[in-house]
């Protein structure tokens, strides 16, 4: 494409952008009441709890609804703003008390807590949110019980503004649990009044129309399209924030969400590709922020359920054709943290996470696939997201080719971000895909519960081994400082090493492209747009 076409292209593009039905903003002309914010990701639900909700959505909940408690905050060595895990703030709650056997935890909360509609935060509200996610059952009874909740009968209404959660046993994930989207507080008045006997918890209503206490209330939602947010003058969960309104746009086209921020029709395009970043960067016109994302890996996935990859040989041999170093060069522009290459095939320590003990090398690949039935290789579809096309797209380009050298037919399997979800993580059923998970809580065992246990949502490649199982049972509560616990995550680790059912590529940073004139940026581990702290 020359030069002419390009520009031909790209203002068609842009044009096509501005004749959807959004809001009319001209972002950095206007006041400081309102922000505009792009991202490249459709929202599909403003229910977190929703069984298929995909994650652009869970910014609703950080937005819309309150939790018991939060995070703190801390400044990265780079000048930029981080949510801090080992600072955790009240929300919701005024207060709480531990037991001294450490299974009880008493919240009492705050007694000018109300909903957006005026009636008071109860005890009641946080068990019917809780029992709820349980109910509703998939991610978000799955995320509960990573915090020890796992039975309804655990949360105990006290009176009207004191609730007691009783453990079964002491977690150190029970507290920073109830900080993740997932605990959010609803009001169960105004569920319980639309529920029907099809629908006891409110699952359609609240599809659609949130009911919480949270700073911003919903103003519109243009499915496909955009958010808006408009400011709850009531919020008691923390500072009010200093704009009125947030408007989240949808824009798919990456050039698009570029050229928005770079002429000034947006404050923020948040998660932007890194060959952006890298670029916008280097022109100085915008402010660039890129953090690494905590307990986060970009991987490549293979199923348990697609026959070659049974064999642990097959697995190995596709670790060892993976051209690591051309994508990190081509897909993550080298931002991030490389984790192939490790120097020993054994752990070191209990870090996590940490490089595998794997690098390109096709003469050890095809040796390997030589010791089994698929010697002459074998087809399979690689299937990315096109939501995540920015880097999904390249890295699946150069594993088709650098797999075709050892016999492995790799076919391209585009799949709609809509669709991502539930094709790749509910039901499991793409036998080769790449796929990104960040555990919202710092710890290796967390990481491990959710992607290499059987039936929990990130553990796209259907791994099952009982001896993960069992270590990620003993150490999923246990704390750091237990003298077995690092022995015991070693083994993880290794299991993870030997089986590769996820072969990591490297950990990425979260890059994000904003007006000189934003200020309160602050990245968070559930890789969504905290509205609250936002000014211009």
């Amino acid at each position: 494409m020359n030069r002419r076409e390009l520009l031909k292209s790209a203002g068609a593009v842009a044009a096509g952008a501005a004749m959807l039905p959004f809001l009319k903003t001209n972002a950095w002309a206007q006041s400081a009441s309102t922000v505009v914010v792009l991202i490249g990701n459709t929202i599909n639900s403003l229910d977190i709890h929703r069984p298929g909700t995909n994650r652009p959505s869970y910014q609703v909940a950080v937005n819309v609804y309150d939790r018991l408690v939060t995070f703190g905050t801390k400044k990265l060595p780079d000048g930029s703003l981080s949510y801090d895990y080992d600072k955790v703030e009240p929300e919701l709650a005024e207060s709480w008390q531990l037991s001294s056997d450490r299974k009880a935890i008493l919240f009492k909360i705050k007694a000018n807590a109300t909903f957006w509609d005026g009636t008071p935060v109860t005890a009641e509200d946080v068990k019917w949110s809780f029992d709820r996610a349980l109910a509703l059952g998939g991610f978000p009874k799955v995320q509960m019980g990573a915090g020890g909740f796992v039975d309804p009968s655990q949360f105990v209404v006290v009176d009207s503004k004191n609730f007691r959660i009783d453990l079964k046993q002491p977690s150190k994930l029970a507290l920073p649990n109830l900080g993740v989207p997932v605990a959010v507080i609803i009001n169960s008045k105004v569920a319980k009044a639309n529920a029907t006997e099809k629908d006891p918890w409110a699952a359609e209503y609240l599809h659609r129309t949130p009911a919480g206490s949270g700073a911003f209330k919903v103003e519109r939602w243009d499915a496909g399209q955009q958010l808006v947010y408009v400011r709850n003058d009531k919020w008691v969960g923390g500072p009010l924030p200093a704009v009125q309104r947030v408007i989240i746009r949808e824009v798919p086209a990456t050039a698009t969400r570029r050229a928005m921020v770079e002429r000034g029709d947006a404050h923020l395009s948040f998660q932007i590709p890194n060959k952006d970043a890298q670029e916008l960067a280097a022109a100085k016109k915008v402010k660039v922020t890129g953090s690494p994302i905590d307990n986060c890996l970009y991987v490549a996935c293979l199923n348990y359920n697609f026959e070659p990859f049974k064999d642990q040989k097959v697995r190995q041999a596709v670790a060892y054709a993976i051209p690591y170093e051309q994508i990190f060069k081509q897909a993550a522009y080298g931002r991030g943290v490389p984790m192939w290459g490790g120097k020993s095939p054994k752990p070191a320590t209990a870090a996590w996470p940490q490089k595998f003990p794997y690098d390109t090398d096709l003469k050890k690949a095809k040796a390997l696939l030589a010791q089994t039935k698929y010697k002459d290789g074998f087809e399979v579809p690689l299937s990315y997201d096109l939501g995540e096309a920015d880097w999904g797209e390249p890295a699946a380009l150069l594993i088709q080719e650098s797999l075709g050298k050892i016999g492995i037919k790799v076919t391209l399997d585009k799949v709609p971000g809509a669709n991502w979800r539930t094709v790749a993580l509910v039901e499991k059923k793409l036998p080769f895909l790449l796929e990104n998970f960040g555990g919202w809580l710092n710890t290796a065992d967390y990481y491990f519960y959710w992607a290499y246990i059987k039936g929990n949502l990130f553990n796209a490649s259907n791994y099952d081994d009982p001896a993960v199982k069992k270590l990620v049972d003993e150490t999923l509560h246990m704390d750091k400082s237990d003298k077995t616990y690092d022995a015991k995550i070693k083994q993880l680790i290794q299991k993870a090493f030997d089986d590769v059912p996820r072969i990591p590529l490297w950990q990425p940073t979260l890059e994000s492209a904003m007006s000189p004139k934003l200020e309160g940026y602050e990245f968070w581990f559930h890789r969504q747009v905290d509205a609250r702290s936002l000014k211009i």
